[in-house]
C-alpha cells in the first residue's frame, strides 16, 4: 500500500490528479485550471510534487502486478527532452505490444543498452528472442547479456533479431508516449522525468488490458495499484 499520510488533500483527489496528469497530454497549469473548475485550489508546483513523488511508486505497483508476457519481445529506444537536453527511454513490449520495462538513460551506448537488458529480464525473465534495430550498441548490449546467460546453471540464450519491420509495434508504441509528454516541455531533471514516466507507463499499462481487473474503469484500475 502507497502511504499518504501527512498529505493536505485527500487521497481520491491527489490520485485524480496524477492519474490525469500522466494520462491526458495537458500541462501543469492546465490542470491547475481543471481542478480549480471543480473546486479545488491547488499550486501548479504541488500537483508536480504530487507526479514526482507517487507516479514511480505507482509504477512499481504496475511491474509487480501487470500479466505475465510473451517471450517474444521487441526493443528500441525513443528521445526525451531534459534540461534542454535529448536523453534516451529505453523500451520493451512483447510481440502483442504489452509494456515490459523501460529505463531513462543519459547516454545511448552499450553500457546503457546491457544494463536495460538486465532489467527487463530480471522483471520479466529470459526471453526465447529479442527485436532490435540495426544499432550497433543494442546488439553488442545484448550479446553482452548472453555471455552472462551462458555462465548461468540454465544456460538458456536469447535469439537476436535485427528486423526493422518488426519493430513497428513498438514504434507505434512509443507515439502514446510522445503525445502525453509533449504538452510537457521538457523535464527539469532526469530524476522528475524518470518518475514522472513511470506513471505514464503505467497508465498505458492499464490502457493496454495488462492487469486483472475487470468490471473497473481506467481510473479505477489506477487507484487500485495505490491501495
Amino acid at each position: 500500500m502507497i502511504d499518504f499520510k501527512g498529505a493536505q488533500f485527500p487521497k481520491p483527489v491527489i490520485l485524480y490528479v496524477v492519474f490525469f496528469y500522466l494520462r491526458y497530454a495537458v500541462s501543469y497549469r492546465d490542470l491547475e485550471e481543471i481542478m480549480a473548475e471543480r473546486g479545488v485550489r491547488v499550486d501548479h508546483a504541488t500537483l508536480n510534487r504530487w507526479v514526482v513523488k507517487y507516479a514511480p511508486l505507482i509504477g512499481a505497483e504496475a511491474q509487480a502486478r501487470k500479466r505475465p508476457t510473451a517471450s517474444s519481445w521487441r526493443m528500441d529506444e525513443t528521445y526525451i527532452k531534459v534540461k534542454g537536453r535529448w536523453t534516451y527511454l529505453y523500451r520493451a513490449v512483447d510481440r502483442h505490444g504489452k509494456t515490459l520495462d523501460f529505463t531513462l538513460s543519459v547516454r545511448r551506448d552499450l553500457a546503457a543498452a546491457r544494463r536495460f537488458f538486465k532489467r527487463v529480464i530480471s522483471t520479466n525473465g529470459v526471453p526465447d528472442r529479442v527485436v532490435i534495430d540495426k544499432s550497433g550498441a543494442n546488439l553488442a548490449g545484448l550479446q553482452a547479456v548472453n555471455v552472462s546467460l551462458k555462465c548461468t546453471a540454465k544456460c538458456k540464450t536469447v535469439e537476436i533479431l535485427q528486423v526493422k519491420y518488426l519493430n513497428n509495434i513498438l514504434e507505434q508504441d512509443h507515439r502514446f508516449i510522445k503525445r502525453i509528454t509533449a504538452p510537457m516541455m521538457g523535464f527539469k531533471s532526469v530524476h522528475s522525468a524518470a518518475a514522472t514516466l513511470a506513471g505514464i507507463e503505467a497508465a498505458h499499462m492499464i490502457r493496454k488490458g495488462q492487469f486483472d481487473d475487470p468490471g473497473m474503469t481506467v481510473f479505477q484500475q489506477f487507484a487500485a495499484l495505490a491501495a
